[in-house]
């Protein structure tokens, strides 16, 4: 169970990533305000997941975890995003940053027992 709120924040940022960033590719010579009505749109289906998985995931896990598994699906899924659907390459300062958010969810879950290791005490 502790696995459908990261599923569901996996999939709302696929369409959180392309409501902020797939107008720039797909609509360059639209105009501003077509971007945005269809950027909104894109942006529902991405609140129709993001709500429902933080509170379901709030049942799990704490605020500041929830933010930090949300900013760790953000980071992966914008490299995704980059590499294949915008053919942008990664660059250090991306791997680095990702070397961050590794050692934020490392102080953020610190302390706290795995399901497995609570099970054997």
């Amino acid at each position: 169970m502790r696995v459908y709120p990261i599923l569901m924040l996996v999939c709302s940022n696929l369409f959180m990533t392309y409501a902020w960033y797939g107008h720039l590719k797909d609509m360059k010579g639209r105009a501003l305000i077509l971007a945005i009505l269809v950027s909104w749109g894109v942006a529902f289906f991405e609140y129709c997941l993001q709500v429902p998985a933080n509170r379901l995931g709030y049942q799990f896990y704490t605020l500041g975890q929830l933010k930090v598994i949300q900013e760790i699906i953000t980071m992966s899924v914008f490299g995704i995003f980059c590499v294949v659907y915008m053919k942008e390459p990664i660059k250090l300062d991306f791997v680095l940053a990702t070397l961050c958010l590794i050692g934020a969810a490392y102080f953020i879950f610190r302390g706290v027992a795995s399901p497995v290791m609570a099970a054997g005490q």
